[in-house]
């Protein structure tokens, strides 16, 4: 079954641009999808299309099978959690536990409950250390695991980053990856990573990439890296082991290209020898 899918959605933030137009997109349930774009293409009004925080212009939108509509709304954000870009705006406590607690609080569960959630949510993220700091204290790093905490208590089948790791540092956004790849693999949590990094889409099943409000490729994230020169096209730009063996083969080193350092390294010794 699908756990998202979108069918000629349109949206408009005015009356003469469409963000989004006649937008046809799926993700199965487990799948862990990138969605790559410049600023503009689309992709951030995609997620909040998916969880009712925006209401499309036209077309449907699907959840776990059940029409994107009002009388769903509650049980969709249940089961579509969201997080975004800067973890300073979505904090709504001083404290780490109870920041954790607030979204489980407020769909009414019983106590024992949101004590077994925050639990679960903190061990998932590797904050169980920090269950009782001041947020204000911690690195932008611990704040997005505390963020992603939150909307795991509430325990979705559908996880959305929203450009989640933008305003991290590269270690940061490597633990983020590490963390949603986890819950992905372990808790079968379905990934939709929204994201400007190229490199961060190497980790997922799937690439789609969107421009002026539609999918203009898709494929396996390989797939669509081969496929530089278009890439350029759309603003996006090799990551950086791309570039390198782009730069190695005009050197005159004639390695293949790869996403993985370690067979990099091979091709070059296997060059040079």
């Amino acid at each position: 079954m699908n756990a998202l899918e979108l069918r000629n959605v349109k949206f408009s933030y005015g009356e003469n641009a469409f963000a989004i137009e006649n937008l046809n997109f799926a993700v199965k349930e487990g799948e862990f999808v990138a969605v790559l774009g410049h600023n503009g293409s689309g992709k951030s009004t995609l997620a909040r299309l998916a969880n009712g925080l925006l209401e499309a212009d036209g077309g449907e939108i699907f959840v776990l099978g059940m029409p994107l509509e009002q009388k769903n709304l509650y049980e969709v954000r249940k089961n579509v959690g969201v997080v975004f870009q800067n973890p300073d705006n979505q904090a709504v406590a001083s404290l780490v536990e109870d920041d954790v607690a607030f979204g489980a609080e407020n769909v009414g569960l019983p106590r024992e409950e949101i004590g077994a959630r925050i639990d679960f949510a903190l061990k998932a993220v590797g904050m169980e250390k920090e269950r009782h700091a001041t947020i204000s204290r911690l690195s932008g790093g611990q704040k997005q695991r505390v963020a992603i905490a939150g909307v795991l208590a509430l325990k979705p089948k559908i996880m959305i980053l929203d450009e989640s790791t933008a305003m991290l540092d590269p270690r940061g956004r490597r633990e983020i990856i590490d963390v949603v790849l986890r819950l992905n693999k372990e808790e079968h949590i379905t990934v939709i990573l929204i994201t400007h990094f190229m490199e961060e889409a190497l980790l997922c099943g799937r690439a789609v990439v969107m421009n002026r409000g539609e999918i203009v490729m898709e494929g396996a994230p390989a797939e669509i890296f081969e496929r530089h020169e278009e890439l350029l096209t759309y603003n996006l730009a090799l990551p950086r082991i791309g570039q390198i063996c782009k730069g190695l083969r005009e050197g005159g080193i004639a390695v293949e290209d790869t996403l993985d350092i370690e067979k990099l390294a091979e091709e070059i010794a296997r060059c040079v020898s």
